[in-house]
């Protein structure tokens, strides 16, 4: 169900959301995030996330009526006629003129992961990744290669960071995400139950990924380029792995990293004995 209301007015406390873009910490406090662009917002209608408005120009409602339709909330529709006035609201230039802002959805627990999984499970970790831009990356690629559960450690980026979600390309509605505490616990708790942990750090000389089997249940930690994970997580980890590159080279996006490594664990899980 939804109800269109035109913007005569920018000042409508329903439009907070959209006019505080810049302010994340204020959306983390009301536990909200917004999604933006075209596919993302579809995305998020198809998703079971809770809806709260979504922001489109008048000559594309038609376009989204159906998925409007078919949700069960009452979503309020904000229909704009002029894209400056969008741009007004929202204090940038935007391209599709497509927004939406959703209730961020509860965290699963630990407990909770693990009974809902089947093994050999796959999850991810991540640690000290502050751009929300690579934060989004690599839940989209958790998604494309079959991670079951996405760990966000206290000192990364969330990843319903409006950024995060536009560059996860809406896949993160997807993806469970436990954002955590502290880290190092976490990864002692998901030792304790029976999940290797394995850092990809490329400061390694120990093992390198194909020597790596990924094969029981195990949760691959991610860090920052350049200074990677940190000491506190790596000494959680059971080991460290890292990918084999060029000497002129010491270190991958954490997106490419990820990639490599998921595609991997994903290629031993798929192979016949």
């Amino acid at each position: 169900m939804f109800h269109v209301q035109r913007i005569a007015n920018l000042d409508l406390p329903e439009l907070a959301p959209y006019r505080t873009l810049k302010l994340a910490h204020e959306h983390r406090e009301r536990g909200i995030f917004v999604a933006e662009g075209d596919k993302v917002v579809h995305r998020l209608l198809a998703s079971a996330l809770e809806i709260i408005s979504v922001l489109v120009p008048e000559h594309r409602l038609a376009e989204y009526e159906p998925a409007l339709e078919s949700r069960a909330e009452n979503i309020l529709t904000f229909s704009v006629t002029e894209k400056r006035v969008l741009e007004e609201l929202v204090g940038f230039e935007m391209f599709q003129g497509v927004m939406a802002v959703a209730k961020i959805p509860a965290p699963p627990s630990l407990a909770e992961l693990l009974a809902t999984n089947p093994a050999p499970r796959l999850f991810v970790a991540a640690d000290g990744l502050t751009s929300a831009e690579n934060v989004g990356v690599l839940a989209r690629n958790c998604v494309a290669f079959n991670a079951q559960a996405l760990f966000v450690g206290e000192t990364s980026a969330s990843p319903f960071l409006r950024r995060a979600v536009r560059n996860s390309m809406g896949t993160v509605f997807q993806l469970p995400v436990l954002e955590t505490k502290s880290l190092v616990a976490t990864l002692v708790e998901l030792r304790a139950c029976g999940v290797r942990c394995v850092a990809a750090h490329p400061h390694t000389d120990k093992k390198f990924l194909l020597q790596a089997s990924f094969k029981t249940d195990t949760c691959i930690v991610f860090g920052a380029e350049g200074n990677g994970i940190s000491p506190a997580v790596l000494a959680a980890c059971d080991e460290a792995v890292a990918i084999p590159m060029a000497p002129t080279v010491d270190s991958l996006n954490v997106a490419s990293a990820a990639a490599v490594f998921l595609y991997e664990a994903q290629r031993q899980r798929s192979r016949r004995d």
